[in-house]
């Protein structure tokens, strides 16, 4: 178990004896849901590693996955500086909302109308909308149109065009045939079903086993 770097008795819980706790996923810090917790349920939590929280409308205890089996395994639980809120990155084992959704936050209530930064999330809702509603004209639709092997092909030709580039140590030509890359592979990844989010999950795993074999090494 990791150390506790500050007294429980530093939080601040409410009158009630609460203090939230908004759940991340430890791999794409992506916010899965807000519960509360009281001093049982954080010391239930800390002691399990699983997320125990306080249920206000049944008032009683409750283990997230109890029921569901969509069990969190804390890897980190941090208090504000006001210490009166908890974030806690979890691994889940399936959905953290009872709606079946793997956050609770999934209704958007307003969105600007401004231009929104370039994201990687961005793109792959830009591609993913290109497969359902078919643009005319679109790349990216006619890939889909032509199917898997068509997408496959383009990957493989990508691959090789970056190991060109590459080879020539010529980085302007290398950063434009990785962006083309990673634009095919992101088409794959539509096309398979496969979300930004199951590989920063993947990559999370990876980081984690990493970690272990250097300390491993150091011991």
């Amino acid at each position: 178990m990791s150390d506790i770097l500050i007294n429980v008795d530093e939080l601040k819980f409410d009158e009630r004896g609460l203090i939230p706790a908004i759940v991340t996923d430890y791999a794409t810090r992506r916010v899965l849901m807000l519960a509360y917790m009281n001093r049982e349920s954080l010391q239930i939590s800390i002691e399990k590693g699983l997320t125990c929280f306080w249920s206000r409308s049944r008032q009683k205890l409750w283990t997230k996955g109890e029921t569901s089996g969509n069990y969190q395994h804390i890897i980190s639980i941090t208090a504000d500086c006001d210490r009166d809120t908890l974030l806690i990155a979890v691994k889940a084992d399936g959905p953290a909302c009872h709606l079946g959704t793997t956050s609770c936050f999934e209704y958007p209530v307003w969105e600007s109308d401004e231009q929104e930064e370039f994201s990687i999330d961005g793109l792959y809702k830009m591609i993913e909308g290109r497969k359902v509603n078919k643009k005319e004209g679109s790349y990216t639709t006619y890939l889909f149109e032509k199917g898997l092997d068509k997408i496959l092909k383009k990957v493989g030709e990508e691959c090789t065009e970056v190991i060109i580039a590459g080879k020539a140590q010529d980085k302007a030509e290398t950063v434009y045939e990785i962006s083309d890359l990673v634009y095919h592979v992101m088409v794959l990844m539509v096309e398979a079903g496969i979300s930004p989010d199951d590989i920063k999950a993947e990559l999370g795993r990876r980081h984690v086993i990493d970690k272990k074999v250097k300390q491993e090494k150091m011991t």
